[in-house]
């Protein structure tokens, strides 16, 4: 059963046909995350390293694309609808908190947030939604996003291709090595997220209570 996965995979991969299905899956996943488009691209960098197929630079390229395509239709709809989404959001929720992140990060960072949410959970799609719903400049947005999209596809195709190097070709065991090390960095920088977040409150002075005013004698 095992072989016979394994090979009808490689027949998917062989195929030029694959780097088309990384690109739509990266591009929905900025909008719309159906499959994450990061394990796409890891198991794609796992059978290049196996037999070459599919070609890693083409892997990296086709999901970077995908993925600054699926970011512009994310900030598109921020900039029509976001509003209105941001309203329907309950304070204090999940995604509420994850929008509010986004707004302060951007407020605070920039356009360097674009690159920083892409490795956070969730952060991508709150990010480019916010960036869309402010008002960002769409050139400087795009500058941003590329770097990060690039940035995106060099680290998911290489996690997966070293991957499938450490475990010479063995498919099967370079994707579970390959998925486990992006689950323990996407834990690590979710763990030192929160300590900086926390350490942040901590220092964060204290406004003094205002002094009472005294009642003027009559």
């Amino acid at each position: 059963m095992k072989d016979q996965i394994i090979h009808f995979m490689d027949g998917i991969m062989a195929t030029p046909w694959v780097y088309l299905g990384i690109f739509t899956i990266a591009l929905l996943d900025g909008f719309f995350p159906v499959v994450p488009a990061e394990t796409v691209v890891i198991t794609a960098g796992v059978f290049a390293s196996a037999n070459g197929k599919p070609i890693l630079v083409l892997v990296i390229l086709a999901g970077a694309a995908g993925a600054f395509a699926g970011d512009h239709i994310s900030y598109l709809i921020g900039r029509t609808a976001g509003g209105a989404i941001r309203r329907k959001l309950k304070s204090g929720s999940k995604k509420g908190k994850l929008f509010d992140w986004a707004e302060k990060a951007l407020a605070e960072r920039g356009g360097m947030v674009l690159v920083i949410s892409r490795y956070i959970p969730g952060g991508r799609t709150a990010t480019t939604l916010i960036t869309g719903t402010v008002g960002y400049p769409l050139r400087r947005f795009s500058s941003f996003d590329a770097i990060a999209a690039l940035s995106w596809g060099v680290y998911s195709a290489c996690i997966g291709y070293f991957a499938g190097e450490a475990v010479e070709g063995d498919p099967v065991k370079g994707l579970l090595l390959g998925f486990g090390i992006a689950i323990s960095i996407t834990i690590i920088i979710e763990v030192v997220r929160l300590v900086m977040k926390r350490a942040k409150k901590k220092d964060a002075p204290v406004e003094a209570a205002p002094m009472p005013v005294a009642a003027e004698a009559d």
